[in-house]
């Protein structure tokens, strides 16, 4: 028995007077309205009216009850506006996970232009160098960089990641730069562990040929902060994300190689459980990363 719309049944027919004219209030036959009062008694274990041919009048239970029941049928209402409010109006916590290079570098100064603009909402944000399972760990969006996605998730593609290739000055002093993609064969690559660890993707800007070199090299790590870092202390070459390298490159701690090949482009999604029923703030978020993210220094190529 759906109880809610037996009490509103039951507050028709006092309010109408007759199971008839609730009946036609309702848009319901009247053995259906007979069969709502009758399960609702049973449920209650208490007779809610005498019925006669003349008139209906509430028993003492009936009386009792009646303002009870409308009482639930207003909660009820409230509680349809409260989970519909977030529509009207960004607000409550959002749990926001990204890997760790790109959350300090990037998405925390915008998540902190957000909630400025978005005083109602809050944001919690993990960072994890690992794939997530966002039902499971209660997360309402994942920021992934990928050349593809998985097409069984449900995802937003907020801005491109263009990716440089780089060394220090103090390697280049004492090794030969390739002058093309074959070239990175046999130098000391530094690489992902989750972005082409050992096979590296680039396309020649001239003609759009695209080439694959086979890399390796001393070290390999799950952060991108890590290559970073590796790097500009003379560890070797490393495929490095473009937001992550501008500020060494501009101020010629790391030097751009292969200046005529673009590396495989990769993409920012916004990663999240389902369409249906998008809270306000998520769908405002996303929509502010789409916007801002493109405007970042680091993500231009």
């Amino acid at each position: 028995m759906d109880r809610l719309t037996a009490m509103r049944v039951f507050i028709t027919v006092v309010d109408t007077g007759s199971q008839s004219a609730a009946a036609e209030r309702l848009d319901l036959s009247r053995p259906v309205v007979s069969r709502y009062l009758a399960e609702l008694e049973d449920w209650l274990g208490a007779r809610l009216m005498h019925r006669t041919t003349r008139k209906l009048t509430l028993t003492p239970a009936g009386m009792e009850l009646l303002p009870r029941c409308r009482q639930l049928l207003e909660l009820s209402g409230e509680l349809q506006s409260a989970a519909t409010a977030p529509d009207a109006a960004p607000r409550g916590l959002l749990r926001v996970t990204a890997s760790s290079s790109f959350g300090h570098a990037v998405l925390a100064p915008l998540l902190a232009d957000y909630i400025a603009a978005q005083p109602a909402v809050r944001v919690d944000l993990q960072l994890l160098d690992r794939a997530v399972n966002l039902v499971d760990e209660g997360l309402d969006l994942a920021i992934r960089i990928a050349s593809e996605l998985d097409p069984n998730l449900i995802a937003r593609r907020l801005a491109d990641c263009p990716s440089v290739l780089c060394a220090a000055p103090a390697w280049l002093a004492s090794h030969a730069p390739p002058l093309a993609p074959g070239g990175l064969s046999g130098l000391p690559c530094l690489t992902h562990s989750y972005y082409g660890q050992s096979l590296w993707h680039f396309t020649r800007r001239q003609d759009g040929a695209s080439s694959r070199v086979a890399v390796g090299g001393p070290l390999s790590a799950n952060d991108a902060t890590a290559l970073l870092q590796a790097c500009r202390a003379g560890a070797g070459i490393a495929l490095l994300p473009r937001y992550l390298a501008y500020p060494l490159l501009a101020r010629g701690e790391l030097t751009a190689l292969l200046p005529d090949y673009e590396p495989l482009q990769l993409g920012i999604f916004g990663v999240y459980t389902s369409r249906k029923h998008l809270p306000a703030s998520l769908r405002s978020l996303l929509d502010f990363l789409a916007v801002r993210l493109p405007e970042q220094a680091g993500l231009r190529a």
